[in-house]
Order: C-alpha cells, then sequence, then structure tokens
C-alpha cells in the first residue's frame, strides 16, 4: 500500500470481545471520518456473539483478526499493532463513537508537538455536554484517574496539555513509539495497561498529550467496565507491578513506609467491598512473579532517560473522584494519599 506524505497512513485498531452491535456503530462512526487514509483492524478475543463476523460481513474491507482465546487488552492489541501497516496507530475501544475531525484534529496535536501518545477530549454518549476524560493522571502511589469526569463541558479545557497518560479507550501515537515501548506489556492482561505504556514512556522522555479539538464519545460506564473480582485482581496486582519495576530499587525503599500504610488502606477497601481474597491474591501473585518483575525491572530501568525526581514531582499526591461521586468514606483515604504523597516527595529532594 502507498504511503501518502501528507496524510500518512493511520492503523485504527479496535479489539473486540463480545462488543455487540456496539462495534458496528463504532465502525460506523469511523466510516464518516473526514480523514481517509486508514486501515481498521477488528482483533477479535474469541467472541462468542459473533459480533466480529457481523462485522466482516457488513464492512468487508476491514482486517478481522480471530484469536483462538483471550489474550486479554494488552497481547490483543498488540496482535493489531503486529499486523499494522500504518505509520501511525489508533488504538480504540469498540464502545466508542467518533467526531467526523477526531484523526485530523489528532495530527495537529502531534505536528505541534512530534512524538508523543495523544488522546482526544472523551464526552459521553447520551449527554454530550458532560465530560468523561480531559486526560488521566498518575497518583503518587500507582493510582490512575480520569481528570475532570463527570464535569459539565463548557470549553473550559480547551487547550493542548501534558497530562500523565492517555487513556487506553482511544490512544494515537505513531507506531516508531510503539516499537520503542516494545509495546503493551501482555503479563498486565488489563487495566492500567495505558498508565503502564505511557509511564514508561515518560521514563525515556516521551510526554503523553490531552488534544481537546479532538472529540470520541463514551458511555458513562464502558461496557467492558464492570467490576468483578477479577477486575479487582487485576487493578491491584498491575498497580503493585507498575510500582515494583518502574520506581528504583532506592525509591521503593524510601517510599516503603508509605506504601506499607497504603497497602493496609487498599486491603481495608477490599475488605469492605467484599474483594478481600482478590487483594490476597494480587499480593501473592506478585510474590510468584518476583522473579518476572525483577527481569522486566532491569528492563525497564536500563531504557531510562528521565529520573524517578523528575517523575515524581510530576505525579499527583491525591485522586480526584468523578462529579457526583459519593465521597462518604473516601475522604480519609484521599487525606492520607495526599499526606503520604507529599512526605515521599519530602524524601527525594
Amino acid at each position: 500500500m502507498e504511503q501518502n506524505i501528507e496524510h500518512p497512513l493511520v492503523s485504527i485498531i479496535i479489539l473486540n470481545y463480545n462488543a455487540g452491535k456496539l462495534l458496528e456503530d463504532c465502525i460506523d462512526s469511523i466510516l464518516q471520518s473526514n480523514y481517509k487514509n486508514y486501515e481498521i483492524i477488528i482483533v477479535d478475543n474469541d467472541s462468542k456473539d459473533n459480533s466480529h463476523v457481523q462485522c466482516k460481513e457488513k464492512f468487508p474491507s476491514i482486517n478481522l483478526i480471530e484469536n483462538k482465546k483471550n489474550l486479554g487488552y494488552c497481547e490483543g492489541n498488540n496482535v493489531g499493532i503486529r499486523n499494522s501497516k500504518g505509520e501511525f496507530i489508533i488504538i480504540l475501544n469498540p464502545d466508542t463513537l467518533v467526531d467526523p475531525n477526531w484523526i485530523d484534529e489528532l495530527f495537529l496535536g502531534y505536528q505541534k508537538f512530534g512524538d508523543g501518545i495523544y488522546q482526544p477530549k472523551f464526552l459521553t454518549i447520551g449527554n454530550e455536554s458532560v465530560i468523561q476524560s480531559t486526560g488521566n493522571m498518575i497518583q503518587l502511589f500507582g493510582f490512575g484517574y480520569s481528570r475532570n469526569k463527570g464535569d459539565p463541558d463548557e470549553n473550559q479545557f480547551n487547550k493542548i496539555e501534558i497530562i500523565d497518560y492517555a487513556s487506553g479507550t482511544c490512544l494515537f501515537t505513531s507506531k516508531k513509539i510503539f516499537k520503542q515501548l516494545d509495546l503493551f506489556d501482555s503479563f498486565l492482561f488489563a487495566y492500567h495497561d495505558d498508565l503502564d505504556l505511557c509511564w514508561r514512556a515518560r521514563m525515556q522522555g516521551i510526554h503523553s498529550y490531552y488534544v481537546p479539538t479532538s472529540i470520541v464519545f463514551h458511555p458513562s460506564e464502558g461496557f467492558s467496565f464492570k467490576w468483578s473480582n477479577f477486575k479487582f485482581f487485576l487493578l491491584e496486582r498491575n498497580r503493585l507491578y507498575c510500582l515494583f519495576t518502574h520506581y528504583s530499587r532506592t525509591t521503593i525503599l524510601k517510599f516503603l513506609p508509605s506504601l506499607i500504610l497504603i497497602d493496609a488502606a487498599v486491603s481495608f477497601f477490599y475488605l469492605k467491598n467484599g474483594y478481600f481474597v482478590e487483594k490476597i491474591k494480587a499480593s501473592l501473585n506478585i510474590l510468584k512473579n518476583l522473579g518476572k518483575i525483577h527481569s522486566r525491572y532491569i528492563e525497564i530501568q536500563q531504557k531510562r532517560t528521565i529520573d524517578d525526581k523528575t517523575i515524581i514531582l510530576e505525579f499527583k499526591n491525591g485522586v480526584i473522584l468523578p462529579t457526583g461521586t459519593n465521597l462518604k468514606n473516601k475522604i480519609p483515604f484521599n487525606f492520607m494519599l495526599n499526606s503520604l504523597s507529599k512526605l515521599c516527595k519530602l524524601t527525594i529532594h
């Protein structure tokens, strides 16, 4: 396929797992894009609802890759990246709808800032005046959150700016950057995958950016965003994995008292919500994979060009909860996060 120098080929990778008609609607919206030089790659993670087959029948030009089992978000998208032809990659969730100018605006951000990882503004399907995300942030102890989730969109977040990490709901970068970062970390399976990718990118001097003029619509809770035992396990296991592979050993030792207190607070949260077994499983899984974690730690640290101090000072002390969240019992935990984060930042000066 010939490359258009002014409008390079973009590979849009959509990972599907029983997305039903949402997948079809997503593709329909992509086809309305003003930017025309793209390929659509559907990577199916062994869906049982036949949604991938139906889409291939309706949209024969798409490239359908059928995995024989559910490889998870990370490796599923990696399969798509390895089979892509584009100079640029967009990772897109199947429950999204896109504005016609979404790709053009992402390129305007890229032209301004160059190599980086970009995300659009996410607005709510069915209530387009409500924000889903204006970029994601990383809390010092490895918690990630969407900025301005639930806030009314009054064009108050209207400038391209650096964020801590771009959301995997819609993530845009060059294939060159993906290769430099060795793609998504398949060990994670799902959740914290975007946080991990962009944290590793930052360690190599690559920023993440929010592009407000690129608009993507997403449900208030994604179809795959269902709380379950397995999700609670992955969220905690992957948070710990990122801490122990990304922070230097010196930093971990300095933070250790605070990390122990945070671990106790997280354990209490899991116990109170009926997921304490998942917390135990997450911790045991970390212990079981200490060899792999050490090897991964060496790989990541050897490639870094930015030290912990620089990145830690960029990370947030607390977590900003979505507008409308019931704050009962959450304020003490956030106070704890803020206090311990400030204390940890003092130890690195």
